[in-house]
């Protein structure tokens, strides 16, 4: 089969119009489909499943095909989502490294030129790709971009690709705070989306769904509260470790830790004004017992070390000493 598309790629290479692109994509899909179908065949027989790279090679040839000028170039964004698909699949995700620095540093494409359906995909795929490599502003401006044109251009299968999109985007408007100190900002996340998907019936559903998802996550970014974040993850842990977003909720554990921070900050400056911005490491492990988080003062030394090193906190150590014993503080800046 894939002898019988080869020949048919030569052909389209040779003619200068576009008027068989759409049956080129069609090709590209099924390619990609046939060979999923294939591996999982040869999986359940105990043979070694190969088809899904090699259809992977193909489509770089057909990439390779429409990656130039003219008006083949429109459906290079379409083989490059087939390919996301295949690497995302085989675990195999640097190798979309190159299709993506042909795609935003040719010169021959205009992105916007694409259509809305490839563009979706492209950004969302990107856009997981920054997760990834914890670039959380990037990867929050391409899952972004990706849920405004689903949910304004109300294509087929939009509710599908609104929970891809959301999946992503709901923690990353919380772990972006993080790259802003500014947290107080995160805890509108879910009225955000809620503002944004209101009025469809699309958005109706999925606001149920994710609000009760990410509600308690962004609960407890608001009151420091490190109990309720990891029940939070423990209850949806199925269903976060599935959409590949419960690494990037796990760290918001050391913003959680820099809002406990400020609010004792801020009620030690209430009880104690000459005092105000030192906090004593033992007062943050009774807060943490509080929560009932079991934790000495070596660990949060720690943390309190990882928050000053992540610019989350300024702050130094120095220590007090009075006739009884020696007492470790944080000096906030």
């Amino acid at each position: 089969m894939v002898e019988n598309y080869s020949s048919f790629i030569q052909e389209f290479r040779n003619w200068e119009s576009a008027w068989v692109l759409e049956a080129l994509c069609v090709i590209a899909h099924e390619i990609r489909i046939l060979a999923e179908r294939a591996d999982k065949e040869l999986a359940s027989i105990g043979k070694t499943p190969e088809k899904l790279k090699g259809a992977g090679s193909f489509l770089m040839k057909v990439f390779g095909v429409l990656a130039g000028k003219g008006p083949k170039r429109v459906g290079a964004l379409y083989v490059t989502c087939q390919l996301f698909k295949i690497y995302f699949k085989l675990g195999t995700v640097h190798l979309c490294r190159s299709v993506i620095r042909s795609i935003e540093t040719a010169r021959i494409f205009d992105f916007e030129e694409f259509p809305v359906r490839d563009k979706v995909t492209y950004m969302y795929y990107t856009g997981c790709l920054e997760v990834y490599n914890e670039n959380f502003p990037a990867a929050d401006h391409k899952l972004s971009y990706a849920l405004t044109l689903v949910y304004n251009e109300n294509f087929p299968a939009a509710e599908h690709k609104l929970s891809y999109a959301l999946t992503y985007c709901s923690p990353l408007k919380e772990a972006n705070i993080s790259h802003q100190l500014l947290l107080e900002l995160s805890f509108y996340a879910i009225e955000k989306l809620k503002c944004s998907l209101e009025g469809s019936e699309i958005g109706e559903g999925l606001i149920v769904i994710y609000v009760l998802m990410y509600n308690n996550v962004v609960l407890a970014l608001k009151r420091g509260d490190l109990r309720l974040l990891r029940h939070a993850l423990e209850e949806h842990e199925d269903r976060f470790l599935r959409s590949g977003v419960y690494l990037v909720l796990e760290k918001l554990e050391l913003q959680v830790y820099q809002r406990l921070i400020k609010k004792i900050d801020i009620i030690q400056k209430q009880q104690d004004p000459n005092k105000a911005h030192q906090i004593k490491l033992e007062i943050i492990v009774k807060a943490l017992k509080w929560l009932e988080m079991d934790m000495d003062v070596d660990e949060v030394e720690c943390i309190v070390s990882i928050l000053i090193y992540k610019n989350l906190m300024k702050g130094d150590y120095s220590a007090l000493t009075d006739a009884q014993d020696t007492e470790e503080v944080i000096k906030l800046g």
